[in-house]
């Protein structure tokens, strides 16, 4: 019978280099995060690129729930998730209010993933 050879660890080499520090700090990545997590759903995707499309560059919130088939309380939640994560600004008149994207928004968005 073939003993097996005793294998001993190596003590004086590390396993791998130590870890650089992240690119975002923990703050900064919750911050972050929010706004991915308001992209995540389909109908604030939807809303976002109505409100793009718009020639004037805002809407209405009237005008927002026909395109979605969903009811204005439902819709005005989304609009408020866009609104806090800095994606779409909200203007009131009257008795309405009217949403447009936050100037360069997007391209901020866009630029988040490329410094990662």
């Amino acid at each position: 019978m073939n003993a097996l050879p005793i294998l001993e660890p190596v003590m004086d080499q590390a396993c791998c280099d130590p870890v650089a520090e992240p690119a975002l700090g923990a703050e900064e990545a919750k911050q972050k995060a929010l706004v991915f997590k308001a992209l995540a759903d389909p109908n604030r995707l939807r809303l976002l690129s109505i409100v793009k499309a718009e020639s004037s560059g805002e809407c209405c919130v009237c005008d927002l729930t026909e395109p979605l088939d969903l009811g204005q309380p439902t819709v005005s939640h989304h609009l408020k998730i866009l609104v806090d994560a800095g994606l779409l600004h909200r203007e009131k008149r009257g008795t309405w209010a009217y949403y447009s994207l936050v100037p360069g928004a997007l391209d901020e968005v866009a630029g988040i993933l490329a410094k990662l």
